[in-house]
């Protein structure tokens, strides 16, 4: 059908609105329970956190999924209706103690606004989500009445049946109830998609960070991204020093060693034959460090096959037993990629010089729109960040892309560096 027509662009709208109908039902009726449950365990959590203290435990569980609920609507938001609402949750505390989280989150104020935006959704949102399919049905009534299921109510009840302003007591008023019912159905057509994004502002107003979190946002982007600049440039110095010390040297070695052949080539082959395997041996060498090096900047198995088969690449080099588990749907983009594969080299490296571990177990996966990464090993444990071992570069490396470390590493062991990543896949 040309959709160009007035009959195709009916038709469109009319698909448009079906789905969009669809839509607000499944999030009115999906979004209710869990929304009221979610608040319930949120306060009951919060509330046992002076009293017993059990909500330090379940504190950090209960604001984790209002997080991820509240993510979810964003997405839908973005997804449905093209309306972005900005999130600006507070880093956590990389220790991953449960007083500490539970401090962290209840400081949030994002917190606390998306609990007063739970409230607000199981009442106006509710009711704003369910706006586009109820012109839908209410025109099906209308239709209903129509064909004659007045009689069966009529009957029963010995009363006119009220639909909208029309009481209908027999075959006429039906008929224009059939008529109003038309009206509906063309004004659902019309409005249904502006009706659900009337919802999605409803969430947006409630949700979207205020100026002073927005002020804050930017200076932790700033503070970011100046060490980002920092770490490139303390990475350019490592290739510089590397290239002088390392191949430089070698290739300057070699040209003398060739020199010296060519001079001795009449008046000593013996000579000139061992100068020569030694030059080869230079060469061979300023190879492999070469190699080295790229791998160091950029892994090939990273660019051409992933960050799964980079990390199972890079487990298999260790002196220690690896599992490397990967649950990974499709591709970070490449710096995230990057850094995340340059973060478990780092905690591996950890693993084997610092911790005296045996075993290492890696797993990687994506869920809610984040890039999860643990590190586990049987060592002696005692890993902090800010200690010296690495972990403050690795966490100054994730932030960048907003990123968060934890570290979990008792003394004895085992140790556990957990990290998030906010990405998408593709």
């Amino acid at each position: 059908m040309d959709t160009h027509s007035p009959d195709g662009n009916f038709a469109a709208r009319a698909r448009t609105s079906a789905l969009t109908s669809g839509r607000g039902l499944a999030l009115a009726v999906a979004s209710l329970p869990e929304a009221l449950l979610c608040y319930t365990l949120c306060l009951v959590s919060i509330a046992l956190v002076p009293v017993v203290g059990i909500g330090l435990f379940t504190t950090p569980w209960a604001v984790g999924w209002l997080r991820s609920f509240a993510d979810r609507r964003r997405a839908l938001a973005a997804k449905w209706c093209g309306i972005r609402i900005p999130s600006a949750y507070r880093p956590l505390p990389a220790d991953g103690r449960p007083w500490a989280l539970t401090y962290a989150l209840l400081r949030d104020p994002a917190t606390w606004r998306d609990l007063r935006w739970l409230l607000v959704d199981a009442t106006a949102g509710f009711a704003t989500a369910l706006l586009p399919a109820l012109l839908p049905l209410y025109a099906l009534e209308g239709f209903a009445l129509a064909a004659g299921m007045w009689r069966i109510y009529v009957g029963t009840t010995g009363e006119a049946y009220w639909y909208a302003f029309v009481p209908v007591s027999g075959q006429l008023p039906a008929l224009s109830a059939g008529v109003l019912g038309v009206v509906f159905l063309l004004l659902g057509v019309r409005w249904a998609p502006a009706l659900l994004a009337v919802h999605f502002r409803i969430v947006r107003a409630l949700l979207a960070p205020g100026p002073e979190e927005l002020a804050e946002r930017v200076r932790v982007l700033t503070e970011t991204r100046r060490d980002a600049v920092d770490t490139s440039a303390a990475e350019l110095r490592r290739i510089e020093r590397d290239l002088h010390d390392g191949a430089q040297a070698r290739l300057v070695a070699m040209g003398m060693d060739l020199g010296v052949v060519e001079m001795l080539l009449d008046k000593d082959p013996a000579q000139a034959r061992r100068l020569l395997a030694q030059a080869r041996q230079s060469s061979a060498d300023a190879l492999a460090e070469l190699r080295d090096l790229v791998r160091g900047i950029h892994p090939p198995v990273l660019a051409e096959r992933g960050l799964g088969d980079a990390v199972r690449a890079l487990a298999l080099r260790l002196p220690v037993a690896t599992e490397v588990g990967v649950e990974l749907a499709g591709r970070a983009e490449a710096p995230v990629e990057s850094a995340a594969y340059f973060a478990v080299s780092e905690l591996l490296t950890n693993a084997v010089k610092h911790a005296d571990a045996d075993r290492v177990w890696v797993d990687l996966h994506h869920s809610d729109g984040m890039l999860r990464i643990s590190v586990t090993d049987n060592g002696r444990g005692g890993a902090a960040v800010g200690a010296g071992s690495g972990l403050s570069g690795v966490e100054r490396r994730l932030g960048t892309f907003d990123g968060v470390l934890a570290v979990s590493s008792p003394a004895g062991g085992p140790t556990m560096v957990t990290m998030e990543i906010p990405c998408a896949l593709s």
